[in-house]
């Protein structure tokens, strides 16, 4: 039985990981904190080794790595909302580059040899013209936001220390990821539960909305995390891998989509609060190499995801 590591277990993708893992016979350790949430892994919390370790307490980390001795990696923990990093630069940066680091360090320390799969992001290429869609993994990253940045630095670590250090890294840069769970600040989750709670009486009927013109190319998170198991098995040790459906949805096709699923009639009203600085207009990816590599393909049709999104926000409010 091979022992993997999930850094942010207990996460949206982290959670849909551990239960895939679980289900392929794998033993799964996770980190935690004290002020970690357990609500998404609760149900399978009792056939989880979860241990208290921080990745900005390298100690904590290298003593928690030195004992597992992990065959995989999945470094998913992260501060991953593009808006808070406005709000809070310097602590992105922190977490994303220097919890990175730390990881890398600790694995070298222990003197151990797992295969690490970093979860690096799309928002890395930023600013893309239009003659670069779908975006490959060669395109330029020019990045628009302190999130992209802190991506790009975690990102070229992952090469940097498979260059220097041999360590056995594969860079998979996920695009838009959705499903239950996901957080509510994040749009898709956030539309849904608005739509809840106007079902339920407990708001108006006004859907509050940012920039509607924004195109993303989304995957079901359980499609997603499949990729990240396949990229430790498959993938080869140094490089990038775009995961994406390859396809690209306007948000406000996607809140048309969810409101499908609904009978409430609604306004929509723009908020200025939830504009960015700088937006990245279009992000459609390129999913070429992985698929070539993996035999991946994305299986549940986005119509699916959205559905069970706003069922998994129903029960909620």
């Amino acid at each position: 039985m091979k022992k993997v590591l999930i850094t942010g277990i207990a996460g949206f993708a982290g959670s849909h990981l551990a239960e895939l893992l679980l289900a392929k016979g794998f033993e799964v350790y996770g980190l935690r904190r004290p002020r970690t949430r357990m609500d998404h892994i609760e149900s399978i919390a009792n056939r989880l080794h979860l241990t208290d370790a921080d990745l900005l307490d390298s100690h904590s980390l290298y003593s928690t790595i030195s004992r597992i001795k992990p065959d995989y990696i999945f470094h998913l923990a992260a501060q991953s909302f593009v808006p808070t990093s406005w709000v809070s630069p310097s602590v992105t940066l922190e977490v994303n580059i220097v919890g990175t680091a730390n990881l890398f360090e600790a694995v070298r320390q222990a003197n151990i040899d797992p295969v690490i799969q970093i979860a690096c992001s799309s928002e890395e290429y930023g600013l893309v013209h239009e003659n670069e869609i779908p975006i490959k993994e060669t395109n330029p990253l020019r990045p628009l936001s302190p999130y992209a940045v802190s991506k790009v630095a975690m990102d070229y670590l992952g090469y940097q220390y498979h260059q220097s250090y041999k360590v056995r890294v594969v860079r998979t840069r996920g695009f838009n990821h959705t499903g239950p769970r996901r957080g509510e600040t994040f749009v898709t989750s956030n539309f849904a539960k608005q739509i809840s709670l106007i079902e339920k009486g407990k708001q108006d009927p006004v859907i509050r909305v940012g920039n509607l013109d924004a195109e993303r190319d989304w995957t079901d998170v359980r499609d997603m995390v499949r990729g990240y198991l396949l990229a430790v098995e498959k993938c080869d040790w140094g490089e990038e891998y775009n995961i994406c459906s390859g396809r690209g949805i306007k948000v406000a096709d996607m809140l048309d989509l969810l409101l499908s699923f609904s009978k409430t009639k609604v306004s929509i009203e723009e908020d200025p609060s939830r504009m960015r600085p700088s937006d990245v207009p279009i992000l459609i990816g390129d999913n070429s190499k992985f698929v070539a590599k993996t035999g991946w393909k994305p299986e549940i049709p986005f119509e699916k995801t959205m559905e069970d999104l706003l069922n998994y926000w129903r029960e909620r409010v």
